[in-house]
């Protein structure tokens, strides 16, 4: 039976759709892969794939903002300390001329099904201005639309939107100030971090839905929190820290939250100057559902332990062990980041 030409060219595209979604595509500042910018190698692929798609990014430093609407996508880097996304960006000047937080990142996630690995992103606003800064802002509010800027403000490193499924795997990702690393989605957000090191002030690692970190090591720059939660929408959303080390400034503190949270913290290791104040509820006026949620498992501070976190694990809903703490726990039947 003849098929034509129309036939012919369906199935040649439908092969080179999936010859696309199988390959590596190579990201090289010098040239030598198939994109110089890793925003051209994500604008290459096609919105949706059945098989995740590997952008492979070599050693270099790449002043990109990146904005991910893509699904289904690998982000490889040749080397995690090598492989650099870097740029500086205030939050508070951004949105001066921005109506929204979409852009306010060194790497923006809108796109599901996201994982990156050995790689550096770093936002370097706070690190490059050491004073506070005046500029003009047209959304201030003042008559001169003037605004200051201070170095320890909003400075986002990575920053999710609708992202649903995040893995973040052996990957630094730094910044001076406050929501480093802010992977929000309270409704379905789903994320996965391992072997990272996160650094930042106020709030740096602060995800909002379902998260879990596993031997990652946290470092305070400034500011009255590391850690913080959103867990609002569901009782069930939670933020688990599995094996992870804690350090900072003297006197840096370890977490607060300001609406309904829920943190886990298993085998995790804290510096000697760690402050003695618990993870806090910030003074608010939003209404706090179910009450304090904060459970430890053999914890240890460098010096002596405080009391408060001491192992509680009997006193969460449900009462999970020791055992029960691991990923599939956290994401239930919804995902398994481990396939």
């Amino acid at each position: 039976m003849k098929r034509g030409w129309k036939y012919f060219l369906v199935s040649s595209f439908c092969l080179l759709n999936l010859f696309v979604s199988a390959q590596k595509i190579v990201v090289d500042a010098s040239g030598k892969g198939n994109f110089i910018s890793i925003q051209s190698a994500i604008n290459s692929l096609a919105k949706d794939s059945s098989a995740p798609r590997t952008i492979f990014i070599k050693a270099g430093i790449y002043k990109e903002q990146i904005f991910i609407e893509k699904n289904n996508v690998v982000f490889e880097g040749e080397d995690k300390q090598k492989t650099i996304i870097t740029q500086s960006i205030a939050r508070d000047i951004f949105r001066c001329e921005h109506v929204d937080d979409w852009g306010v990142a060194t790497i923006n996630l809108r796109g599901n099904d996201l994982t990156f690995i050995n790689l550096t992103v770093q936002n370097n606003f706070g690190f490059e201005n050491e004073k506070e800064l005046v500029v003009t802002c047209v959304a201030d509010t003042s008559s001169a639309h003037q605004k200051k800027i201070r170095r320890d403000g909003h400075q986002m490193a990575l920053r999710s939107f609708q992202t649903t499924r995040l893995k973040v795997i052996n990957c630094v990702l730094k910044a001076f100030g406050g929501d480093t690393v802010s992977p929000w989605n309270v409704e379905d957000g789903m994320f996965y971090f391992k072997d990272c090191v996160m650094e930042g002030g106020v709030d740096f690692y602060c995800p909002r839905g379902w998260a879990w970190a596993e031997n990652c090591v946290f470092i305070a720059n400034t500011g009255p929190a590391s850690i913080w939660h959103d867990g609002s929408k569901y009782e069930d959303s939670k933020t688990v820290l599995k094996n992870c080390e804690f350090k900072g400034y003297d006197g840096f503190m370890l977490g607060r939250y300001h609406k309904d949270a829920q943190f886990y913290l298993i085998d995790c290791r804290f510096d000697a100057n760690m402050a003695d104040k618990p993870i806090y509820l910030v003074a608010t006026s939003n209404k706090i559902q179910w009450g304090e949620r904060v459970y430890y498992y053999n914890c240890h501070k460098k010096g002596g332990d405080y009391n408060w976190f001491a192992n509680n694990l009997a006193k969460a809903k449900g009462a999970p062990t020791y055992e029960d703490m691991n990923a599939n726990w956290v994401f239930g039947n919804r995902w398994n980041p481990l396939k």
